[in-house]
Order: C-alpha cells, then sequence, then structure tokens
C-alpha cells in the first residue's frame, strides 16, 4: 500500500496518493462509515517499524485529539492494518503557505492579514492548550482560496515548560526546520510557546517578503545566525510594509524569549492593531495549483 497501489487500510478506502516525504505517504481517502473523504498518514515501507517514525504518528494522534479547533487539522484515528501504522485525519483540500508564495506574493494579494490572523489563533489556541509545536513553518500552514488556514503537523510537539521546569527538564537534540528554529531550540533546552513565536515571526516575514529572514549555504551557517545575527529588516525586503508591522516582527524575533510578545495571542492582539502594508496591494485571489501538490 505505501508504495502507492489504492486499497483498503482499516476501514478506509485508498483513493490516490498526494504527497510522499522523508517518512510518510499522504493519500486521499473515503471513510465509508461516516461518508467523507479524509487524509491518510502511511509510513513508507522503509520506515513501518521504524519506532521513531511509529512515535511521530502517535504522538501527532496524541497531540491533535487534545488541541480541536476550526484553524488546526482535526484528528480522527491512529491504527495499524497489516502492519502499516496510519493516521486518519480531517480532509482539507488546500496548498501549504510555503507552496501559495512560491506561486508569487501578489496572489496572496489582501488575504495576507487573514492569514495572519487565521494562524496566530491557531497557534495561539495550540499554546494555550499547553503545547509547543516546535516545526512552526509556511509548510505547516495549509491556506484556502479565501485564505482560511488550517495548524498541522503535530510531530515534534512537546509539553509547554517555564520556570524552574524548563531547567529541570533534560537537553534534547535539536529539532525543527533551520529555516524558522528559535534560538532556544538551537541550544536543545526545554521551550514555551514564545519558542513558537518566533518560528511564527520568521514564518510571517516570509509571507511578507517571499523568503526567510535568515540563509545559509550550511546548515551551521543558518543556525548560527539565528543564534548571534540581529534580525533583517523587513521593510528592506518589502518596502510596501508598515514600520508597525516590521517592528512587531523584529520584536517576536529577539533572541532573548523575554523580549518578544510574551503569547501568540498578545502578538495577534498587536497585530489587529495595525496596518500591515502601506498600500494594501490589489485584490487577486489565490488559486489552488494543479493536482498532485500538498493537500489534506
Amino acid at each position: 500500500m505505501a508504495r502507492g497501489t489504492p486499497g483498503n487500510i482499516g476501514p478506509y478506502r485508498l483513493l490516490n496518493v498526494v504527497h510522499t516525504g522523508h517518512g510518510c505517504v499522504l493519500w486521499q481517502a473515503y471513510d465509508d462509515a461516516h461518508q467523507r473523504i479524509v487524509g491518510i498518514k502511511t509510513l513508507r515501507d522503509d520506515f513501518r517499524k521504524d519506532r521513531e517514525q511509529i512515535g511521530y504518528l502517535r504522538r501527532e494522534y496524541k497531540v491533535g485529539r487534545k488541541v480541536a479547533h476550526p484553524r488546526i487539522i482535526g484528528i480522527y484515528a491512529f491504527d495499524s492494518d497489516r502492519g502499516t501504522p496510519y493516521l486518519a485525519i480531517e480532509w482539507f483540500a488546500a496548498p501549504n503557505m510555503k507552496q501559495r508564495i512560491l506561486q508569487g506574493l501578489d496572489k496572496l494579494g489582501p488575504l495576507t492579514a487573514t492569514i495572519v490572523c487565521q494562524a496566530a489563533e491557531a497557534l495561539g489556541h495550540f499554546n494555550r492548550m499547553g503545547w509547543v509545536h516546535r516545526d512552526i513553518k509556511p509548510d505547516n500552514f495549509l491556506v484556502a482560496d479565501d485564505g482560511s488556514v488550517k495548524l498541522i503537523d503535530f510531530a515534534l510537539a512537546r509539553r509547554s515548560r517555564r520556570g524552574l521546569a524548563k531547567w529541570l527538564t533534560p537537553r534534547s537534540k535539536i529539532q525543527g526546520t533551520p529555516s524558522y528554529i528559535s534560538p532556544e531550540q538551537i541550544r536543545g533546552i526545554a521551550v514555551d510557546e514564545r519558542s513558537d513565536l518566533y518560528s511564527l515571526a520568521c514564518t510571517f516575514y516570509e509571507l511578507a517578503s517571499g523568503k526567510p529572514p535568515f540563509t545559509g549555504v550550511k546548515r551551521d551557517d543558518l543556525l548560527m545566525k539565528h543564534l548571534k545575527s540581529p534580525p533583517p529588516s523587513l521593510e528592506a525586503s518589502n518596502p510596501n510594509v508598515t514600520p508597525a508591522f516590521a517592528n512587531l516582527i523584529r520584536r517576536a524575533m529577539a533572541k532573548d524569549p523575554n523580549a518578544r510578545p510574551e503569547t501568540v495571542d498578545d502578538f495577534l492582539v498587536e497585530f489587529r492593531m495595525i496596518r500591515p502594508f502601506r498600500v494594501m496591494p490589489p485584490a487577486n485571489l489565490c488559486k489552488s495549483p494543479a493536482a498532485g501538490t500538498d493537500e489534506i
């Protein structure tokens, strides 16, 4: 099944492969019992017995079931069929934010404010439920044609830690995506919601400018920029961005978590009081790319 042959897995009828990633295959499937389209994540053949990959699916189920929200992808079931672990999730037919950005910022047009608000609403709720996502990036937000957003992929999520509990937690290996990872994650210490906010600010920097705030040929060079380099000017990358929005992004990307807004919700309150652009881009509604791209 994981090689791409449609069939059945558990109670679901596999229809077609939507995406093949490093460890998982994403299928569009049909749930006969509930008469609905669903997404099915299965492990690739070479990872079906990999305990770490199975653990990621199991954690996504565990976390997803506890953080239900209209802006967060729904998680239905975790099970195994004929030796193949799988996760059943809500189907949301939309490309991710990264794909939208690659289509061109002009196509996002006036939807940018809606996307920012809904992405922040999703992450704010996720954090309020006591979880840190730890892999916030454009790839992990699905964006529909009208700007509606769904937060996805909870495989790296951990419980939030603050105060003394933060320092009592053993140092962990670096996990996250180098272009968006927070300084705290790089240092391998326990993190709280301010780490997610840093990554969200990097994500919004790219949404407004078309590129991540930091780039590097080597992974270590990129990580060092997150640790040491000041946030680049968003206004320099996009002169249409207002100073207020650029300043909010810069503060959310502070190296010291205490210099950032306290929570994603606080960030959102401030964002709703400003305009992101000096001149509102002309309406140019997003259109989903051709079939076969990442959709859930």
